[in-house]
């Protein structure tokens, strides 16, 4: 008899992954694309491939100069796959072709956009595309301002790598091998920068109800704040609570830095200040060297980096919402309330579940790693927390530790990535494959002190 392997939506976005990453890396492992035209060692490809897909930053060899126009070209593709999810580009395919979405597809749409419903699933990834693209679009066009003067005709590409990576949240640049270093004073790359890292790291739900408010301004009356979901409320609210707090905090600590700020203005400082506070919300690029920062500023560092983004944007991290949840839930258990209330709403019992799992098993995916990746490697343990921190976070900011890693450290932070970017519950669920049956004889219930 022949037996069909039936995989399931969570295993088939996993193994969508994993196929994304290998093939990129084969063809990373072609001699064409290498800048000088010999192949650079496999470990290296399939790292490189591993953090564009997962659109992390992370890299063992300096993307501007390791690799050839082909290979970059390989590479901002793995991004652009990675920050949209390899699930969403082959229904844009299916769309363009005008091919039926059948309830398979819709059901694997809804699990990779983590999506409480299926209804306008297909109208939803026509706006996701759309936006995805206007934004990178106007992003590229804006950095071409700046870099087209200074590098010609390869600023045209310079901007359009920088822009895909920006929103993806991917980190990675072609400027130069200290990322963004030498744009650190520059209000356009700054500003640029930041709202496309804002935007792709937001949520795409967030954007189209921001749209609906706005377009329903008139009849709201000016109660257009009031009238966002709670999806919404708490994701820009968190945003823009940790975005704000996080600038303060790195002005205070860098201050008078003379490896960082010292030298600035007080106007720069405060550039600088936000420009970081930004991009640790899963974004990768520096404008400031990582290692030169105050301990201080890199504990600030891993806090944002933990939390990153928003749910069903380009970001990682286990996500502002989440953060949210957990911390109305906590103060409402101290209070002695049974339930948590968020914006004058009840936060779902569901949520809250799932918020506490999520943070759960990313601190003990970033903790194991932090372990295994001490044991082979001697560097300074701040120096290993950032870079495990980054990876699971799909970050890409390192305290200049990812090019020395050897080869057990970069299997390390490649397996790393790889569960950062599908999501921890996801990999239980892929291979919990068990059900539990609705007439289960439960165990009986007995208190135990907590706390």
């Amino acid at each position: 008899m022949r037996h069909k392997i039936r995989l399931s939506t969570t295993q088939t976005i996993l193994l969508s992954f994993f196929l994304a990453i290998l093939a990129g890396s084969l063809f990373l492992a072609l001699p064409i694309s290498a800048a000088d035209g010999q192949a650079v060692p496999y470990i290296d490809a399939l790292f490189t491939a591993t953090t564009a897909v997962c659109v992390t930053g992370l890299v063992t060899v300096p993307t501007a100069t390791a690799w050839s126009a082909f290979g970059q070209a390989v590479i901002l593709v793995l991004i652009q796959i990675g920050g949209l999810g390899v699930i969403t580009i082959l229904t844009g395919l299916l769309i363009g072709l005008h091919r039926r979405i059948g309830i398979g597809d819709r059901m694997l749409i809804q699990d990779a956009f983590n999506l409480n419903t299926m209804s306008g699933i297909v109208r939803f990834i026509r706006k996701v595309l759309a936006g995805t693209f206007a934004v990178e679009g106007v992003g590229a066009l804006l950095y071409m301002t700046v870099f087209v003067p200074e590098y010609g005709v390869r600023g045209v590409w310079i901007s359009v790598f920088n822009a895909v990576s920006a929103f993806c949240n991917a980190g990675m640049d072609i400027l130069a091998e200290d990322s963004l270093c030498g744009y650190a004073l520059n209000p356009v790359v700054n500003l640029v920068t930041c709202l496309l890292i804002v935007f792709g790291g937001i949520g795409y739900i967030v954007w189209w109800d921001v749209v609906r408010v706005w377009r329903d301004r008139k009849r709201l009356h000016g109660r257009c704040l009031r009238s966002l979901t709670l999806h919404s409320k708490i994701a820009l609210a968190v945003t823009a609570f940790l975005i704000l707090s996080g600038a303060a905090a790195f002005l205070f600590f860098e201050y008078d830095n003379p490896l960082t700020m010292r030298t600035y203005t007080f106007p720069e400082k405060v550039m600088a200040a936000v420009f970081q506070s930004v991009t640790t919300r899963t974004a990768g690029f520096a404008t400031i060297p990582q290692q030169d920062m105050t301990n201080a500023s890199a504990i600030v560092s891993l806090f944002l980096m933990f939390i990153g983004g928003s749910p069903v944007g380009t970001a990682g991290g286990v996500k502002t919402v989440t953060v949210a949840v957990l911390l109305v839930f906590a103060f409402a258990a101290i209070r002695g309330r049974e339930d948590a209330v968020l914006f004058h709403r009840t936060i779902p019992k569901q949520a809250v579940s799932k918020a506490v799992a999520v943070v759960c098993m990313s601190f003990l995916i970033m903790f194991t790693a932090t372990v295994l990746l001490s044991a082979c490697t001697d560097a300074d343990a701040l120096d290993i927390a950032y870079e495990t921190v980054s990876a699971t976070a799909t970050v890409g900011l390192t305290r200049n530790l990812t090019p020395s890693l050897n080869l057990w450290g970069k299997l390390i932070i490649i397996v790393t990535m790889y569960f950062g970017r599908v999501g921890p519950i996801s990999l239980v669920i892929a291979f919990h494959t068990r059900k539990e049956s609705s007439n289960i004889i439960r165990e009986p219930a007995e208190e135990i002190s907590v706390g």
